[in-house]
C-alpha cells in the first residue's frame, strides 16, 4: 500500500525538471496517472481545467517541499499556485470510524485531485511531511523522502546531484583563490 507521503512524491515527479519530462502532457494522461493510482474510477475522465489543475497543485507542492529542507515549519511559503490549487480543491472533515480525515468535495479528477490534497494532511498527520523534500539540486529538484536519521539529506543521489553541487562549490573556490593570488 502507497503511504500519502510516497503518493506525493509520485506526483510531484510526475514533471521532471532535468530532462524536462512531462508524465502529465494532457488530461487523458492526467486521468490515467490517477486512476493508477486508485484515486479515479475507470469511467472518470479528465478536462483541460483538471489538468491545469494539477499543473498548479504539483508546482506549488515541489516549492513546499523545497522549504522542507528548512527546519522552520513555521515559515514555510504558501506559493501562489499551490494557493489557487487547493482553494480549487474543497474538503470537508469527517468522523469516519471516530478519526479525522478530509474527504474530498466533487467527482472525477477534481476529486482525485482533492484526495492528493488530503494527502498533504495525511502526510503531515503521520510525520512524513517534512522529510518530503525536493532535490536541493537547482537543476535537478526530484522529490525525495529523506529518511536519514536527523532529516539533513538534501539532494536526491549524493553520487549524482550532491557530487555536481560539490564540485561546482570547490571549482568556485579554486577560482576564487586564484583570482586573490
Amino acid at each position: 500500500m502507497t503511504t500519502p507521503a510516497e503518493l506525493l512524491r509520485d506526483f510531484v515527479n510526475t514533471y521532471d525538471v532535468e530532462s524536462d519530462t512531462e508524465e502529465l502532457a494532457s488530461p487523458a494522461e492526467l486521468a490515467v496517472w490517477l486512476r493508477e493510482h486508485g484515486l479515479i474510477s475507470e469511467t472518470d475522465r479528465a478536462v483541460d481545467d483538471d489538468l491545469t489543475l494539477a499543473a498548479g497543485l504539483r508546482e506549488g507542492l515541489r516549492a513546499a517541499m523545497l522549504h522542507n529542507h528548512s527546519r522552520d515549519e513555521a515559515s514555510a511559503p504558501m506559493t501562489p499556485e499551490l494557493d489557487a490549487a487547493l482553494a480549487a480543491l474543497p474538503l470537508r472533515v469527517t468522523l469516519a470510524g471516530g478519526t479525522p480525515a478530509a474527504e474530498p468535495l466533487g467527482a472525477g479528477a477534481t476529486r482525485g485531485l482533492g484526495l492528493l490534497a488530503a494527502a498533504i494532511l495525511a502526510a503531515h498527520a503521520d510525520g512524513t511531511w517534512p522529510r518530503l523534500k525536493a532535490c536541493a539540486e537547482h537543476t535537478c529538484q526530484w522529490v525525495f523522502i529523506d529518511s536519514s536519521k536527523n532529516r539533513s539529506r538534501s539532494w536526491c543521489s549524493m553520487r549524482v546531484c550532491g557530487n555536481r553541487t560539490k564540485t561546482r562549490a570547490y571549482r568556485a573556490r579554486r577560482q576564487q583563490e586564484g583570482a586573490s593570488a
